[in-house]
């Protein structure tokens, strides 16, 4: 029965996922040029909802209930290094480092969970609403919540210190998922599409934006679901993406 259960989870993610179209107006944005450089193994059966590099390594935060999880993992063949199961109850969203603790949300939960890079829970916060995606400028976190804001917080309190509403021409953009932050802006999966939006982070403006539609090309006969998950890799510069349920991930260079 739970494993009925889960599978209706997972489908009934995937088909809303299908139906679903854009959320903002790509003929008011400058559309970015990108280079997929080379691609890795991917857990078919991580439904990532956050991916970060840190130290030469992957972390990634997965959800579904049952499901959820935070992963330390080798990029170039996916081994997975290190491993905690979240409780049963908690679906397992967005993730960041800062200041060596990694901080990990939940959807529906109101949990962000802090931990040391060993895995060893140090904390937890309370906060309301949604929890989506998890970034960090290297002094706040940044945060998602499926609404047209980006919320920073104080990574020692939780609080909120400023939010910013994400806009085209005046016109707000929701759905902002998964998160990722360099060089003063933000990188922003939009759930439901393929597309990675490069925003502002000072006034909210989405300056520019990936259309990665077609960048899984693969043989898979299994389950695959949405673009989600974006990852800066400071040594070599460029950037990691892959979706939830992806048999691969995928080094891309953004093209200036």
């Amino acid at each position: 029965m739970k494993k009925k259960i889960a599978f209706l989870t997972v489908f009934l993610l995937l088909l809303i996922t299908a139906v679903a179209t854009a959320a903002f107006n790509t003929d008011k944005v400058k559309e970015l040029d990108y280079q997929v450089l080379t691609s890795y193994h991917h857990d078919p059966d991580a439904f990532t909802q956050g991916l970060e590099i840190y130290n030469d390594n992957l972390y990634e935060g997965t959800g579904l209930y049952g499901r959820s999880s935070l992963r330390k993992v080798k990029i170039k063949n996916g081994k997975i290094l290190e491993k905690i199961s979240l409780d049963k109850k908690y679906f397992g969203e967005g993730i960041t480092i800062l200041n060596s603790k990694i901080y990990q949300l939940s959807w529906k939960e109101n949990i962000a969970f802090v931990y040391d890079l060993n895995f060893n829970l140090i904390k937890t916060f309370d906060y309301q609403g949604e929890g989506w995606g998890l970034a960090n400028n290297g002094q706040q976190l940044i945060m998602s919540n499926g609404s047209e804001y980006v919320y920073f917080r104080n990574p020692n309190t939780f609080k909120i210190t400023k939010k910013e509403k994400i806009k085209v021409d005046n016109k707000v953009v929701k759905n902002l998922n998964e998160l990722e932050y360099h060089n003063g802006f933000i990188y922003a999966n939009i759930w439901q599409s393929d597309y990675i939006l490069k925003i502002n982070a000072e006034n909210g403006k989405v300056e520019a934006y990936l259309d990665l539609t077609n960048i899984l090309k693969t043989d898979y006969n299994g389950k695959i679901g949405v673009l989600n998950g974006i990852a800066y890799d400071p040594k070599n510069n460029n950037f990691l993406i892959t979706g939830k349920l992806w048999p691969k991930i995928y080094r891309i260079d953004i093209q200036k």
